[in-house]
């Protein structure tokens, strides 16, 4: 992180002309050729075009350089082309086809709001931006640029704040929770369609009105799963339901979202976009670079999570209207990417944010190929455009760039054959002035950043990471109780409590058995016993000694009477 001072260049330039045409004084783009013009009036005192389009930029307060007017083919560095730094918030369009030098222009916009004091927020998708907090190189054709746009090139850094999502990567890891992320935002990076994105609400509904906190992944997968559960199925029959069809869908969803490596996006420490709108000692203004290499293939993810930032500092900020400044500027880059198979009700909230974060301070810029890229609710909200060049080499490529020519006030240039033919580094541009009204189109070729034009050395990179003062207090990551454990913890309550009421079943059940035994047992004895005392008295000797006797005697009597021998009476 470099602290270098980096002051602004120069103050406003004068030119020569009156104030501007609203419509930049301009016939129609196919009026026919025009005559070279040196940028000096004509004999009769009227201003040239090149000077129409100059006093355009005449600008009485702090302004932004962006470069020098160019005029039929001819760098005018008198007639110098500017942004009014209190309009930043008014939102911009940075555009143009890939190589034609967009990365270079923010960082030249980036680095001048931190030198007039606004912090800076940049997304670093390919991993070029992060020279902007050192000193630039001087070489030739950086000192051939700046004598040709009539810029006092001097190196310097900004000082910076490097950033990553859940830490892939280098940076201060950026996490937010399932809950602060919302069920809009996250299903657009789910991919889901309207039907699942309204069931997706409606368990954000149920967590919220039962107190359960969605804090990472886990605690969605696990509300989900508990909502079409046998226990869970009567929560939500009141207010339309959950088809374990469209469960099925957002669990596989969220499966696949966290094989990907996002799970680390989504948790504690939440961090606080508030660290976004810091100066540095010095009054510069911080510029917050998120570093996104590690995620370019995700680019649903990095896309949907800045709007997600962006809409996190929408609510958190109050109304503050139109300022002298801006609180924060930030660049979007590869917007095209956010607003890809956007739901309607994504691009409602990102129109939504874009119209009234305005009055919270904070300006936008877009970074995209073509303007086309962007929805025509949130296009309108962009009254800064500064427009690289453009291809034409298919059908659609015409069709763009018609398309894009559309978009532009009405200006002294042939704007199909410019949008082509400028060289990098080399832009259309049309700011609004500081009363609010577009000002005349100006080709412009554009100053030399003040930075490292690349990537800083990863070991320094690394350093500025590990030094900073926010490091330790978002570098590890906190998984405290939330709707998971909760649910968790009611399930194994609830099993436990089966298992005891199965167990006192089963053991009434065994207790039964038992007594039914005994009173079976007790039946059986008494016969028993009977038959005991019976063989007792037969088995004994008195008992066989008189059984003996008393059949002698029998015997006798029986024998006397049948052979006559009765015994004689005495």
């Amino acid at each position: 992180m470099s602290d270098s001072t980096a002051p602004g260049d120069g103050g406003p330039t004068p030119v020569d002309g009156g104030p501007p045409p609203v419509d930049g004084g301009a016939p129609a783009a196919d009026s026919g050729p025009r005559p070279a013009d040196s940028g000096r009036p004509p004999a009769d005192g009227s201003p040239s075009p090149a000077g129409r389009i100059a006093a355009g930029y005449a600008f009485s307060g702090p302004a932004l350089d962006l470069g020098a007017l160019l005029w039929d083919g001819t760098c005018l560095p008198q007639h110098q082309i500017r942004i009014p730094l209190s309009m930043l918030n008014r939102h911009g369009l940075v555009a143009g086809a890939t190589g034609t030098g967009k990365t270079k222009t923010l960082q030249l916009i980036a680095e001048q709001l931190s030198a007039q004091g606004v912090p800076v927020f940049l997304a670093d998708v390919k991993g070029d931006v992060s020279g902007v907090s050192a000193p630039g190189t001087p070489g030739e054709k950086v000192t051939a640029r700046a004598r040709e746009v009539g810029q006092e090139w001097e190196p310097a850094g900004c000082p910076t704040e490097f950033y990553a999502l859940g830490g892939l990567g280098p940076g201060i890891p950026l996490r937010a929770t399932v809950t602060s992320f919302g069920p809009v935002l996250m299903a657009k990076v789910l991919q889901l369609n309207r039907t699942q994105e309204q069931s997706l609400g409606l368990i954000f509904h149920y967590a919220d009105s039962k107190g359960l906190e969605l804090i990472d992944l886990k605690d969605l997968r696990a509300v989900v799963a508990f909502l079409v559960s046998d226990r869970g199925k009567a929560e939500l029959k009141g207010i339309g339901g959950l088809s374990t069809a469209t469960a099925g869908v957002i669990l596989r969803a969220l499966t696949a979202f966290e094989q990907q490596g996002a799970g680390a996006f989504f948790g504690e420490p939440e961090f606080d976009t508030s660290e976004f709108l810091r100066t540095a000692a010095d009054g510069r203004g911080l510029v917050s670079v998120l570093e996104l290499p590690a995620v370019q293939d995700r680019p649903q993810l990095f896309s949907t999570f800045l709007m997600w930032l962006l809409a996190d500092l929408w609510g958190d900020l109050p109304e503050v209207g139109d300022l002298d400044r801006p609180k924060l500027v930030f660049f979007f880059d590869e917007a095209h990417l956010l607003f890809s198979g956007a739901s309607k009700a994504f691009l409602e909230s990102v129109t939504r944010t874009v119209r009234l974060i305005r009055s919270k301070g904070i300006g936008v810029f877009f970074v995209t190929q073509t303007p086309k890229d962007v929805p025509a609710d949130v296009l309108a909200q962009l009254g800064n455009r500064v427009q690289h060049a453009l291809r034409a080499f298919t059908p659609d490529d015409a069709k763009a760039l018609r398309a894009t020519v559309q978009t532009f006030p009405r200006s002294e240039y042939d704007l199909e054959e410019l949008l082509t033919g400028l060289g990098t580094g080399e832009a259309v541009v049309t700011v609004l002035s500081e009363q609010g009204a577009p000002t005349p189109v100006a080709a412009t070729r554009l100053r030399a950043p003040r930075s490292l034009m690349g990537p800083l050395d990863p070991a320094v990179l690394e350093r500025a990471v590990k030094t900073s003062l926010l490091y330790p207090r978002y570098a590890e990551a906190v998984d405290r109780e939330s709707a998971y454990e909760r649910i968790s913890a009611e399930q194994a309550a609830a099993e436990a409590a089966a298992e005891a009421a199965a167990a006192a079943e089963e053991a009434q059940e065994q207790a039964d058995r038992q007594t039914a035994q005994r009173a079976g047992s007790a039946g059986r004895a008494a016969p028993e016993r009977e038959r005991s005392l019976a063989e007792q008295v037969v088995g004994s000797g008195i008992f066989r000694s008189l059984a003996r006797s008393l059949g002698t005697q029998l015997g006798r009597e029986i024998s006397r009477s049948l052979f006559g021998t009765a015994r004689r009476r005495r």
